[in-house]
């Protein structure tokens, strides 16, 4: 079967979900999900986006922040356009009905920003400690709403269609046309054609052993594009985050940062706090350094992992400013008011993805990117916490303009061949799938 749309989008975060409400302005859009529309890693992002709101905040310190924490190797134009993008999108953002943490100030409502590690200011927007999970609330429901938007969900991006690959034409000629997409229902690979093909299928955090990411977090659009011709930077960077819920029964369960910008205190076994002997900021540093030094802790110590402190702060407090985050820990036996939560580093973030420009282009025509499969140059070595979500919506914004100003449209009959499977076949034992899964992941890990 093949479908033909004017956009497809491969992904359904942030970026993926607000590139196809803007694109289906102005023609027809496929939205491509290989789990429920709502399931991506914008979902679980629990501490916010950055951006600058506060008048005791600057575009410069926000801009600083970036490249000290990229470690030189930002591409300090890309940090200055998406921070100057930030206040813009995240009043989109709201225009869409996403609900943002307020506090009372001087007798006036406002946005109630907090810090996290990195931050030299509070300009971390947030919807209690469910961020991401709010902002896939709204947007989904605008996806779902729109007329010109289909939805494909329980379908896989298996690969890339281009004239190189697919026709068998030179590389000058190149261009991607669509992709090949299996229905998991169906057990069918279907073939997808659009004018702009665009990956927004997030990171490869399930590569990794443990992770904070959910099972669809597995790399598919970078090997996608990589197969496809298209340049990939930066894969040596995978960020890990310094704090997910150590216990045997929970499964990729995000401690957020935003504990540690409200005071939590890293501590060892022994109760000792130890962020002081690695940086200035101490419990405040950049992610990699804290990461890096809870695992030479471990090393040293030969422990299992280490706690983050919070019962030195209000209990009400942190229970209202925290429930997700609590409610959580309590179903696991932890009351954070009372006791250390048991945290240890796991897969978060890939820095490194598919290169584009500042407009979301990859060096493949036809294929573009923008998400946290993409490299834009704007995380450098290791990304400023919640810069995450803003990078997806201030790029994807600007895609959505590249787009806009028009694209060639795919010639009338294109002779794509339908999917060719080769010599690949259905295992008789799917334990050797797991088997394999089980033991790359390891080796990523080791």
């Amino acid at each position: 079967m093949i479908h033909r749309f004017d956009v497809v989008v491969m992904g359904s975060g942030l970026a993926g979900m607000s590139l196809a409400v803007r694109m289906a302005r102005h023609g027809s859009v496929a939205l491509v999900t290989k789990r429920q529309l709502e399931e991506s890693n914008t979902n679980y992002a629990q501490g916010g986006i950055a951006t600058v709101l506060s008048e005791t905040d600057s575009f410069e310190a926000h801009v600083h922040d970036t490249l000290v924490a990229g470690a030189g190797l930002c591409l300090e134009r890309i940090v200055r356009l998406v921070v100057e993008g930030g206040p813009e999108r995240i009043q989109e953002l709201i225009d869409w009905g996403v609900r943002f943490s307020q506090s009372e100030k001087d007798g006036k409502l406002d946005f109630d920003l907090t810090r996290e590690g990195g931050h030299t200011e509070r300009r971390v927007l947030h919807a209690g400690d469910i961020t991401g999970r709010e902002v896939v609330r709204a947007l989904s429901r605008a996806v779902r709403e729109h007329p010109n938007i289909e939805i494909y969900e329980n379908h896989i991006a298996v690969d890339l269609i281009t004239r190189r690959k697919t026709l068998r034409q030179t590389a000058s000629d190149d261009r991607c046309l669509g992709a090949y997409v299996l229905d998991i229902a169906g057990q069918r690979v279907e073939t997808f054609l659009g004018n702009a093909v665009v990956l927004a299928t997030g990171g490869a955090g399930k590569v990794y052993l443990y992770t904070s990411n959910p099972d669809v977090a597995t790399g598919d659009g970078v090997a996608m594009a990589h197969r496809a011709g298209a340049k990939v930077a930066n894969m040596e960077f995978y960020q890990f985050h310094p704090t997910c819920l150590y216990h045997p029964a929970a499964k990729s369960f995000l401690i957020s940062e935003a504990l540690r910008g409200e005071g939590g205190i890293l501590r060892r076994m022994d109760g000792t706090a130890f962020m002081a002997d690695y940086h200035e900021m101490k419990d405040l540093a950049p992610r990699d350094i804290v990461a890096r030094a809870i695992d030479s802790e471990l090393k040293k110590t030969g422990n299992d992992h280490v706690t983050l402190d919070m019962t030195h702060l209000d209990g009400e407090f942190l229970a209202r400013r925290f429930p997700n985050i609590h409610g959580t820990c309590m179903q696991f036996g932890v009351d954070m008011r009372e006791r250390p939560i048991p945290v240890v580093p796991a897969a978060h973030y890939m820095v490194g993805g598919v290169v584009t420009d500042d407009r979301g282009r990859t060096n493949l025509p036809g294929l573009y990117a923008c998400g946290e499969v993409s490299c834009t140059g704007l995380h450098g070595a290791n990304r400023l916490a919640s810069n995450s979500l803003l990078e997806a919506t201030v790029i994807s914004y600007r895609l959505y303009e590249a787009l806009s100003e028009g694209v060639p449209p795919l010639p009338d009959g294109v002779p794509v061949p339908e999917w060719d499977p080769g010599k690949a076949k259905n295992p008789d034992e799917l334990v050797i799938v797991s088997q394999n899964w089980d033991e790359i992941r390891r080796f990523m890990w080791n």
